[in-house]
């Protein structure tokens, strides 16, 4: 697919290409390109090596989407690129959740995106990021950067440093506006507020804690001791919750869970978080159909 000719129907979000380093210089390497949706809704169709319940599903890590092209590690927890599972499209509004290791002065050319709101948050090591609406900027681990795309955005992201990987996650969730104007903004989280507890770090508002998009959607991130017990109560009746594990053994209504595992839930009102281990993790509530 070049990159002038995306097909743009329904939902549908461009994709990202590569280069080595070198801001504006684009690679069609279809590396990062998205599936047509046939019709978006809750997608509980499991994979064999999935389990479901009747409101759960569950993606343990081994299960997810893997390409190494050299200069980047990623892992696909939905279909993405190169890798196209129909039963592993999206988990409602959420569409994407890579976690990519970039290596170092290696990174992602200038690109395109237009409607949809993505959100990275850095693990490790420091990102720089370039765009169309003139912003300028390092993520690094304890960020969390949003960009809405709206009518249309181009960008790039390439690993600052030579000598250290960088490790991310990218996220992609459809809004619940189309071509609305392109934002950025980026903020710097206090760690200290994940401890034994669950911090906000994405809303629908933005007046509210963290950075905002433009779908009624929020993320929470915890990062608990052994032994921590919590509850988490949806916000919005009918929305869904995608719990990531960053590390650790939690249990999460009854569900045993592990470091990259990804725990869909719906159709309740509360997630019951019990900490097995020392461990982070990442919740997304979102709404399972536009």
């Amino acid at each position: 697919m070049k990159r002038y000719d995306f097909i743009k129907k329904g939902l549908l979000g461009t994709g990202i290409f590569a280069s080595s380093g070198l801001l504006g210089q684009v690679t069609d390497n279809k590396i990062d390109e998205l599936k047509e949706l046939e019709v978006l809704g809750f997608n509980h169709l499991p994979t064999k090596n999935s389990k479901i319940m009747a409101n759960t599903v569950l993606h343990k890590a081994e299960t997810r989407g893997h390409a190494n092209h050299g200069w980047l590690d990623s892992h696909h927890t939905f279909s993405f690129a190169q890798y196209y599972d129909p039963e592993r499209m999206h988990f409602g509004v959420l569409r994407v959740l890579n976690d990519d290791k970039v290596s170092g002065g290696q990174g992602f050319g200038t690109h395109p995106h237009d409607n949809m709101e993505i959100i990275s948050i850095p693990l490790q090591g420091d990102l720089e990021h370039k765009d169309s609406m003139g912003n300028v900027a390092t993520i690094r681990n304890g960020d969390i950067q949003i960009m809405s795309a709206g009518t249309g955005i181009t960008h790039s992201e390439y690993n600052k440093n030579r000598n250290e990987e960088v490790k991310f996650l990218q996220i992609w969730v459809f809004p619940n506006k189309k071509n609305v104007t392109p934002r950025y903004d980026q903020i710097t989280l206090k760690e200290e507020e994940r401890h034994n507890k669950l911090q906000q770090i994405v809303s629908p508002s933005p007046d509210d804690a963290g950075v905002w998009i433009h779908q009624d959607a929020w993320f929470h991130l915890g990062k608990f001791d052994k032994g921590i017990a919590k509850e988490y109560l949806i916000k919005k009746p009918g929305n869904g919750v995608y719990a990531f594990i960053l590390s650790g053994k939690l249990t999460i209504n009854g569900i045993d869970v592990s470091t990259r595992d990804g725990l869909g839930i719906w159709d309740v009102k509360t997630l019951d978080i019990q900490a097995n281990s020392e461990g982070e993790f990442l919740l997304m509530e979102v709404p399972m159909t536009i």
